[in-house]
C-alpha cells in the first residue's frame, strides 16, 4: 500500500485542496469544550485536517505512511508540527499521552486484526478523560459491495486498497470496548459537488 499512496500524492499533489474536512472542524470544537492541548492524528497526510487544531492552540503529532505527503505537509501548507514516518500497524511510535486521537479514514483500510490493534493503541495513548473520534466510511457509499469481497464488508476497491465499510453494529463491535459516547452521520465532500456518507464516533477513557 505505501506504494500506492506515495503514487497519489506525488501525481496529484494537494489532492483533496487545503481546507479541513467537517469532521476535523467538528473534532476541533469537541476538544476545544474538553479543554484538550496535545493531539495525535494518525494518518495525517499532508496536514489539512491539522490545521484546525493547530490554529487553536493545540500541540498536533502525527504518523502518516507517505513520504511525500509529509513533505507535502511542510513544503505546500508549511507545517512543522512533528510526524512520525511510518504506517499506523507500528503504533506506538512514542511514550506520549495525548489529551485527544482524531482519525479521518485510514482505519477502514486495515484488516480486521489491523484495525483490532490500531483502536486498542490509540486508546492506550490517550490520557485519563481524553477521547478520540475517528471518521469510517458508511455502507451507505455509493461504491459499497464494488470490487472482489474479501469478506463480510470487506471489498478491494482497487488492486492495493480494500475497504471496509461500516454500519452501527460493526461500530458496537469494534469499538465497543472503548467507551463510545457518540455516533453521528456525515456527508463529506470527496469532490466537487460528491460528498460520501460517514459516521464520526467518539470514544471517552474515563
Amino acid at each position: 500500500m505505501t506504494e500506492i499512496w506515495e503514487s497519489m500524492f506525488a501525481a496529484k499533489r494537494v489532492m483533496w485542496g487545503e481546507q479541513p474536512t467537517r469532521s476535523a472542524l467538528l473534532a476541533r470544537e469537541h476538544f476545544v469544550a474538553r479543554g484538550a492541548r496535545d493531539i495525535l492524528i494518525p494518518g495525517v497526510g499532508y496536514g489539512r485536517n491539522a490545521k484546525p487544531f493547530i490554529d487553536s492552540g493545540m500541540s498536533v503529532t502525527g504518523i502518516e505512511l507517505s513520504a511525500s505527503a509529509i513533505a507535502m505537509a511542510r513544503s505546500d501548507l508549511g507545517l512543522d508540527f512533528p510526524i512520525h514516518h511510518g504506517s499506523v500497524e507500528g503504533m506506538p511510535y512514542d511514550a506520549g499521552e495525548y489529551d485527544g486521537v482524531f482519525c479521518y479514514g485510514l482505519a477502514y483500510l486495515l484488516d480486521g486484526a489491523a484495525r483490532a490493534k490500531f483502536f486498542a493503541d490509540c486508546f492506550r495513548q490517550l490520557r485519563a478523560r481524553g477521547s478520540m473520534i475517528f471518521t469510517l466510511i458508511s455502507k451507505r457509499a455509493p461504491m459499497y459491495g464494488q470490487g472482489p469481497k474479501l469478506g463480510e464488508d470487506w471489498y478491494e476497491r482497487a488492486p492495493g486498497m480494500p475497504m471496509f465499510f461500516y454500519d452501527e453494529a460493526s461500530i458496537a463491535r469494534e469499538l465497543g470496548a472503548y467507551d463510545v459516547t457518540a455516533v453521528t452521520e456525515i456527508d463529506e465532500p470527496v469532490a466537487e459537488n460528491l460528498s460520501y456518507p460517514f459516521y464520526n464516533v467518539t470514544c471517552e477513557k474515563r
